[in-house]
C-alpha cells in the first residue's frame, strides 16, 4: 500500500521545488518569447510549430525532472529560440526559402480543380468544397483562384460574377452594392 501511496504522491518534499521550477520556466519562456517575432498562431509556418512543441516540451520537462535545472533548460530555450529566429532570417534569402517554406500549390484555377496538386498537398476534394463553403463558394464555378499557402491556409480570390455565391452570401452582396 505504501508504494501505491508513494507511486500517486512521490516524494512530498520535491513538491515546493518543482512548483517554483515550473513557475520561474514558464516565466522564462515567456520572457523569451516576448523578445522574439510576433507571429499569430494561425499564421505559424511548420518550423514556428517546431519552435512551439520543443519550448513547451523543455518547459513541461524540464518542470518536473529532478535531473534537470532551470538553468540548463534556460540554455536550451534560449539556443532553440535562438535557432528560430536565425531560420526566420533566412527566409528572407530566396534560394534558402525554398527548403523552409513549401511553395504556395494552385489548388483551383479558372474554375478547374487542379487535381494533381490537390493529391500533393494530401486534401481531398470533400476538404477542398469545405473551404469554398467557408469563403461562401458552393461549388469551384466563379473561383478565379484557388491556393494552399506556404502557411497551411487556402486563399480563395472569386471573379466578379455573383451567380457561385451561397445563397447566404449574395443576398447579403447585393443587398449591400445596391444600397
Amino acid at each position: 500500500m505504501e508504494r501505491f501511496v508513494h507511486a500517486l504522491i512521490g516524494d512530498l518534499t520535491a513538491v515546493p521545488p518543482s512548483a517554483i521550477k515550473a513557475t520561474t520556466l514558464f516565466l522564462t519562456a515567456a520572457l523569451l518569447f516576448r523578445f522574439t517575432e510576433r507571429r499569430t498562431l494561425a499564421e505559424f509556418a511548420p518550423f514556428d510549430w517546431i519552435a512551439a512543441v520543443a519550448a513547451g516540451a523543455i518547459v513541461g520537462r524540464a518542470a518536473t525532472a529532478s535531473d534537470t535545472s532551470w538553468l540548463g533548460a534556460t540554455t536550451a530555450l534560449v539556443c532553440l529560440l535562438t535557432t528560430h529566429a536565425v531560420i526566420a532570417r533566412l527566409r528572407f534569402i530566396p534560394r534558402i526559402r525554398r527548403f523552409i517554406d513549401p511553395a504556395p500549390k494552385v489548388l483551383i484555377r479558372d474554375g478547374e480543380i487542379v487535381h494533381g496538386n490537390l493529391r500533393r498537398c494530401g486534401l481531398t476534394t470533400t476538404d477542398l468544397e469545405a473551404v469554398l463553403r467557408q469563403h461562401g463558394r458552393l461549388t469551384p464555378e466563379g473561383v478565379h483562384l484557388a491556393v494552399l499557402e506556404a502557411k497551411g491556409a487556402v486563399s480563395v480570390v472569386v471573379s466578379t460574377d455573383d451567380r457561385h455565391l451561397a445563397p447566404s452570401r449574395a443576398t447579403s452582396e447585393s443587398r449591400a452594392t445596391s444600397e
